[in-house]
């Protein structure tokens, strides 16, 4: 069944020819409507059309502009332009644009309908069987060395693709999904493709060209299948933009992201926030290896970073250390290389501004990381400086100048905060979270909780809950 979609601005004239014309004589089902360009190219987006029927003059995106547009995004559409007059030179420029047929509205009569369903049938055979045939995706290819995919890391509906509307007579090509398709020609014409389609880079966004070999003996879906995967788990690592040409064998191990383990978790996190990455070369590179040997999925990879500048804002934003931003989305291994990297920077310029050493900054955040894992334990300024190898004076200064806040005023507020979480999110008793955020007495627990929140812990868990 051929599936129409009927463009026009005019709601008659849609409704007219929707319901007056013998489509299912024809093989023909019309599947929607659209009353300008704009939404027609909405409609596409979302459902399989075959055959487009547009006027030419609508409002908001005109039958022209909308044409273009399609011819490039859905190739294999076949248009037909409705036009109130016969006017030359719009019809030519519809022709050149690749419409089979134009249909003139004056001239639509109900005794034509049937003439001209019947040449518009006509003509779509005559494309069809003019057209190569090409294998079916259940064929095994047999006679192609290498299939060339051209694919975009932006996996963002209704871009503008530099896809010529038919094949050449020597060629294979598929569309893989949305913003991917692969090709493939004989031996001779090999170096040709590839030259026009390393060409097309520039006009697809974030785009990389794969030249995959050792695809012979495989079907054409296991070669799509095998496409698709790699897009979306090791193309994220592949990608390098200044080098967007990606040579690799489908026979290659299958190298895709897989599950990570909390002591790798752990280890990127006590990096992070423990090791002088930020201002020593040999501490970032081991970093940044380190993220990438985890060989995240993109997901996991998005909500470990953002789980760290999460932390990193929660004890850090308020100070002189300053707030990490990151951008909401990553679409290859490079992009986030370069976050890191500007990260980097961001963190030096605010170390900058304080008027202490490196290492005494570096001090200071594992002093800060220390005690936030271990809350249950009763640290002092003098026992942290002592194990840091800082004067405890020195470090009671500096912990107050960076952080904001006097040792002492820091460890209670982050054990009551910690508390705070303790008593909304679980119905563990007071005892239990006075002991799990460093105080062995109860009632001293209550009083600090009551002096820093005006309210008793039990008070604080019943306003909470109520506010629910």
């Amino acid at each position: 069944m051929i599936k129409v979609l009927i463009v026009d601005d005019d709601k008659l004239v849609r409704k007219g020819i929707s319901s007056a014309m013998p489509w299912d004589e024809f093989g023909m089902e019309v599947v929607g409507e659209a009353s300008n360009g704009a939404k027609a190219l909405d409609f596409l987006e979302s459902n399989p059309v075959d055959l487009m029927l547009t006027d030419l003059a609508m409002p908001v995106m005109s039958g022209i502009e909308l044409m273009r547009a399609a011819r490039q995004i859905y190739p294999e559409l076949h248009i037909v332009v409705l036009t109130l007059h016969q006017d030359f030179d719009y019809i030519q420029e519809a022709l050149r644009l690749g419409a089979i047929d134009y249909i003139a509205k004056v001239q639509l009569e109900k005794e034509q309908f049937e003439h001209v369903l019947n040449r518009i049938h006509t003509r779509i055979g005559e494309l069809t069987n003019t057209r190569r045939k090409l294998p079916q995706l259940g064929e095994t290819n047999v006679h192609y060395r290498k299939v060339y995919a051209l694919v975009s890391l932006k996996r963002k509906s209704g871009q503008i693709w530099p896809i010529e509307s038919e094949p050449s007579v020597d060629e294979v090509r598929f569309e893989v999904e949305r913003n991917s398709w692969m090709w493939a020609v004989p031996q001779g014409g090999e170096d040709q493709l590839f030259d026009r389609l390393k060409g097309y880079l520039d006009q697809v966004p974030q785009g990389a060209l794969l030249v995959l070999s050792d695809v012979q003996e495989r079907t054409w879906s296991q070669i799509q299948n095998w496409i698709i995967n790699y897009t979306e788990t090791s193309l994220f690592y592949a990608y390098e933009p200044q080098d967007p040409v990606i040579a690799v064998s489908i026979n290659e191990e299958d190298t895709a992201p897989t599950e990570p383990r909390d002591e790798d978790m752990d280890r990127i996190k006590r990096s992070w926030f423990l090791s002088p990455w930020t201002h020593n070369d040999n501490y970032y590179n081991q970093l940044v290896e380190e993220f990438r040997s985890l060989r995240l999925q993109k997901g996991q990879l998005m909500g470990l970073l953002y789980s760290l500048v999460m932390e990193w804002n929660h004890l850090f934003a308020q100070t002189t250390l300053g707030r990490i931003s990151m951008i909401h989305s990553f679409q290859s291994w490079y992009e986030v290389e370069q976050w890191i990297k500007q990260t980097a920077e961001s963190i030096r310029k605010a170390d900058e501004q304080t008027s202490y050493s490196q290492e005494m900054i570096d001090g200071v955040k594992k002093a800060v990381m220390i005690m936030q894992n271990d809350l249950d334990q009763a640290f002092t300024a003098s026992g942290l400086s002592q194990q840091l190898n800082i004067s405890r004076s020195y470090f009671s200064q500096c912990f107050k100048d960076i952080m904001g806040k006097t040792f002492n005023d820091y460890s209670r507020y982050i054990r009551m905060e910690k508390s705070k979480e303790y008593l909304l999110n679980t119905n563990n008793t007071i005892f239990w979270i006075a002991e799990r955020v460093g105080y062995t007495d109860e009632k001293y627990f209550s009083r600090i909780f009551r002096e820093l929140t005006g309210v008793l812990p039990s008070e604080y868990r019943q306003l909470g809950r109520a506010d629910k």
